[in-house]
């Protein structure tokens, strides 16, 4: 049920893109406006992802699950039945708040239900791999629903499976054991400083593209932003009841997942926008084509998480396995970049696909097992929600960077921005963009790589490579 979870919240992340022309088209979004249809989610999102992890250990695990999936699903609705842009621009951000509850609730069940080693190891690549999945399916699922029955079915589609799920819940989850002693003070200051300062640094990097780098929104943003977050530390440092225990800081497993979570996400991010790009206004794919397209990404992310990811870990350890799936991942968004040019067919695609899919799987499973290690149960989902706000972040980043790579061609006297040039100089000099983009994408992840051999050598015992399920893992 955790995987399932996990799954819809991933797929939410990545559905909506295909549709935008559609949404732009129906409720009257500008050219301008229309990112924020992604942005919204992404800013609620990471700028409450702290706020939710603490309340996740202080309040409970299945408390804060069903709140953040109620408010998940009623989000969805409520944008699928939106009769302008406000009220969908409203609805995604309240998507954005139930998912920022809802991850670090499942996250933090599936490492206080498995004790680390192969158990945890098999528990999150099921849970990795749902949102490996998710992530690839996204754009599938979208343009197959676009295409069918309109853009309004990418947000309802959600509202059934997080209906069952939500009234599976308190079947199916274990009760919540919070002591006084767990629930007792609140760090107010923290959670201020936290919440506004990864919310202004969020909507600084998504407004970088619409409103310019150098505008006072997106600069001042990122620099007010980022103080708070300076800040967050010191207040930290100084509270009795901290948001995010100083240990916490300190540990290494903890800080290096962050880091190479937060350059995952980031060529992650910008690979989805290059391919779906690249197809739809490169080589003119319908909807419907382009979702068809990443079928096959979908498929291997599963296969890398759920086969090899455990496999690795058991073989090499951690250290050497998130190394390892780095590198390939990034071969792969590479391999896939210098595939791309404006006569190219689909099939010139696929080594690169298949290289990314089985690395992409494989890192979100060794990433996710070493933000776990070493952390108390008490302080899992803090631990979940820092993981997950770098991949906030990364995304975030990665994803302004990458558009301004992939645009730079369009404004250097090539492209439309020139105001001249047929529409055929415009197509390569886009796809010329992309392809830089991607190149630098595949370059980040593997740079990134490196920052694996920070880890301490730790031995980790070999799980089984025929997975069966135990009773436990059914509730995955």
């Amino acid at each position: 049920m955790l995987a399932s979870t996990q799954f819809v919240v991933a797929l939410d992340y990545n559905i909506v893109f295909v549709a935008l022309p559609d949404i732009a088209d129906s409720l009257g979004f500008t050219a301008q406006s229309l990112q924020w249809v992604v942005s919204a989610y992404a800013v609620a999102f990471g700028g409450l992802l702290m706020l939710g992890g603490r309340l996740v250990d202080r309040i409970g695990q299945r408390r804060m699950f069903i709140v953040g999936l109620a408010l998940f699903a009623a989000s969805c609705l409520a944008g699928g039945l939106a009769t302008g842009p406000a009220m969908l621009l409203a609805a995604r951000a309240v998507q954005g708040a139930g998912a920022a509850m809802l991850t670090p609730a499942t996250l933090s069940q599936v490492n206080t239900g498995f004790a680390e080693g192969p158990a945890r190891t098999r528990a999150l690549s099921l849970w990795s791999a749902a949102g490996s999945a998710g992530l690839a399916a996204g754009a599938l699922l979208g343009g197959v629903l676009t295409q069918a029955g309109g853009w309004r079915w990418v947000m309802l589609v959600m509202v059934p499976p997080a209906l069952f799920i939500l009234l599976a819940a308190p079947r199916l989850l274990a009760r919540d054991h919070t002591d006084e002693k767990t629930r007792a003070g609140f760090d107010i200051p923290g959670v201020l400083t936290v919440t506004a300062g990864s919310a202004l640094l969020v909507f600084g990097l998504a407004s970088g593209p619409q409103a310019g780098w150098g505008a006072p929104r997106s600069v001042g943003s990122v620099i007010i932003g980022a103080a708070l977050l300076g800040i967050f530390v010191l207040v930290e440092r100084r509270s009795p009841h901290a948001l995010v225990p100083p240990r916490l800081l300190r540990n290494r497993s903890l800080a290096v997942a962050m880091s190479v979570i937060l350059v995952f996400q980031s060529a992650l991010g910008g690979a989805y926008y290059i391919f779906t790009t690249y197809l739809q206004s490169g080589h003119s794919y319908s909807a419907l084509a382009t979702g068809l397209a990443f079928l096959p990404v979908t498929v291997l992310s599963v296969i890398g998480g759920m086969k090899f990811g455990p496999a690795a870990i058991g073989r090499w350890g951690l250290r050497t396995s998130l190394f390892v799936s780095m590198l390939v991942n990034g071969l792969g968004i590479m391999a896939l970049a210098l595939a791309m040019s404006p006569s190219a067919s689909f099939w010139a695609l696929i080594p690169g696909i298949v290289i990314w899919g089985i690395g992409g799987g494989m890192s979100f499973t060794a990433m996710f097992v070493t933000a776990a290690s070493g952390v108390a149960p008490t302080e899992q989902g803090v631990a979940s929600a820092m993981a997950t706000t770098a991949q906030q972040l990364g995304g975030a980043a990665g994803l302004a960077l990458l558009v301004a790579i992939a645009n730079a061609k369009l404004h250097d006297g090539s492209g439309s921005g020139s105001g001249v040039g047929t529409g055929a100089t415009q197509a390569t000099a886009l796809i010329d963009g992309l392809r830089n983009a991607g190149v630098t994408a595949g370059a980040a992840a593997i740079l990134g790589a490196c920052l694996a051999f920070a880890l301490a050598r730790r031995p980790i015992s070999a799980p089984s490579h025929d997975f069966v399920p135990t009773p436990e893992e059914i509730n995955l």
